[in-house]
This record gives structure tokens, C-alpha cells and sequence, in this order.
């Protein structure tokens, strides 16, 4: 036996072959699992395809947000057209109907306008026939007269002075159709209201005051007489004699009541009634 058996060698020891073996497998074990691994990496990787498509989804998805948008948009536009359609037919309504009420408000003046300008064409005309018979029967007693005068008393006494004394003092107030005083007249107004302050009652007409009393001569006049133009029955005017060949009489809207000289519109004939 060796001196040195009993020390153990400090060289390393070799492997045995059954543990390269060991080893060898558990290497190429290791190699198989990774290829596994990898293709099981790669399969799983292709079927992460279709996680690839679903990627595409926000680009379909703003696509859509961006339809909605756009269909909101265009209901808002067409409920705000629907909105000015609607203020638009309302403010046609109303103008239509402010129109047809403006039409007849329109067509009622021009009715009044044109009734009113008929009326002035028939008092135009009236006045203008009662001027021209006028002149007429002026002309007609001026002929039947002659060159006369007046004759008779020029002085009134007792209720005719009264009533001269009325109708001077009436002189300068206005003519009014129908009025009987005291600050207007028309022709009959004024005979009437100047017979009342000495108690007589006349008709209130000039037709009937031309028959009312005794028919008297125009060259035998006397303060007080009744004036008429006109036949007796159906005279036009009235006035009152005041002696020395005057009358007060209500003429016309233009003059009122004046005192003038018979030549001025010679009467027809005159009634004395005190």
C-alpha cells in the first residue's frame, strides 16, 4: 500500500457519461421547451391578428360619432327651419289680416268720403235752384212793380216796433239751419222768435208763415209785415219789413242775418199779421 493512498486526489473528478447524458437531456430538454415555447409564441401571435382588426374599431367609431353629429346637426338645422317656416307663415297671417282690415277701413272712408261729397253736391245744387228762382221772381215782381215805390207807413208803433226793434238788434249773428236764436238763425227761426216776444205763435216754416196772415200789396208795406219769397204756400224765404223800404232777414250761412234794402232781393209778396 501506498505512502499516499489515503490522501484523496485534489484533481476533479470525471463525469461519468450517464451525466453528460443527464445533462445532454436536460439541455435538449430545455432547447424543446423554448422551440415550444417559441412556437406556441408564434401561433399565439398569428391568432393576435384579429386583435390587430379590433384596433381599427375608434377609426370606425369616430366615423360614426362623426354621422351622429352630423344627423344632430342637420335635425337641429331642419327643426330651426321648421321654427322660421312657422314664424314666417305667422307673420304672413298677420299681415294678411292687418291688410284686409286696412282695406276696410279703407273702403268705409272712401264710402263716408263719397257720401258726404254727394250731400255737398246736392246742397250745391239745391242752393244753386233756389238762387236761380230767386232771381227769377225777382225779376217777375220787379216787373209786375214797375217803377213803383214803397208806400205806406215807415214808422212802427206798439208790437210792430217791437218787433223791428228784435230783428235790428239780431243783425250780425250767424245763419244756422234750424236754429231759432238767440246767437243764430235761419230765416224762418228768426220771423218766428221775433213774433214771440210780442205773443204771437207763428209756424215754424217758411211755407206756412207765408199764409199765415192777410196777403198785403209790396207797395203797401208796413213795419212788422211778413216778407216771403217764393209763392204764398210754398215759399223759400222770409223776412221782415222794417220800413223806409228795408228788411232784416236770416240770408245765408255766408252773410247771417243782415238788414238790406228791398232792391237788394225783391220779395214775392208779404202777410201782415198784427
Amino acid at each position: 500500500m501506498s505512502h499516499t493512498a489515503h490522501i484523496r486526489s485534489h484533481r476533479k473528478p470525471r463525469r461519468s457519461a450517464s451525466s453528460i447524458v443527464v445533462r445532454t437531456g436536460v439541455a435538449g430538454g430545455v432547447l424543446s421547451t423554448l422551440a415550444v415555447a417559441g412556437a406556441a409564441g408564434y401561433a399565439n401571435a398569428a391568432e393576435a391578428e384579429p386583435v390587430t382588426q379590433t384596433l381599427e374599431l375608434p377609426t370606425l367609431t369616430a366615423d360614426v360619432a362623426t354621422q351622429v353629429a352630423q344627423s344632430a346637426d342637420a335635425t337641429q338645422q331642419a327643426a330651426a327651419n321648421y321654427e322660421l317656416q312657422a314664424e314666417r307663415d305667422a307673420a304672413a297671417a298677420s299681415a294678411a289680416k292687418q291688410a284686409k282690415a286696412d282695406l276696410a277701413d279703407a273702403q268705409q272712408k272712401a264710402e263716408a268720403k263719397k257720401k258726404a261729397q254727394e250731400e255737398a253736391r246736392k246742397q250745391a245744387a239745391a242752393r244753386a235752384t233756389r238762387n236761380a228762382e230767386r232771381t227769377v221772381l225777382s225779376a217777375s215782381a220787379s216787373t209786375d212793380a214797375g217803377s213803383s215805390t214803397v208806400t205806406g207807413s215807415s214808422s212802427a208803433t206798439g208790437s210792430a216796433a217791437s218787433i223791428v226793434s228784435f230783428v235790428k238788434a239780431q243783425v250780425g249773428k250767424a245763419y244756422v239751419s234750424g236754429a231759432t236764436g238767440p246767437s243764430a238763425y235761419d230765416c224762418s227761426g228768426l220771423v218766428q222768435t221775433a213774433f214771440k216776444q210780442v205773443g204771437i205763435s207763428l209756424p215754424r216754416v217758411s211755407q206756412d208763415q207765408s199764409t199765415a196772415g192777410t196777403q198785403v200789396s209790396l207797395d203797401s208795406l208796413q213795419p212788422g209785415d211778413i216778407l216771403y219769397w217764393g209763392s204764398a204756400g210754398s215759399a223759400y224765404h222770409v223776412g221782415v219789413y222794417v220800413g223806409d223800404g228795408m228788411f232784416v232777414g236770416a240770408q245765408n250761412p255766408s252773410t247771417g242775418v243782415v238788414e238790406r234794402p228791398l232792391s237788394y232781393d225783391q220779395p214775392t209778396g208779404a202777410v201782415r199779421v198784427l
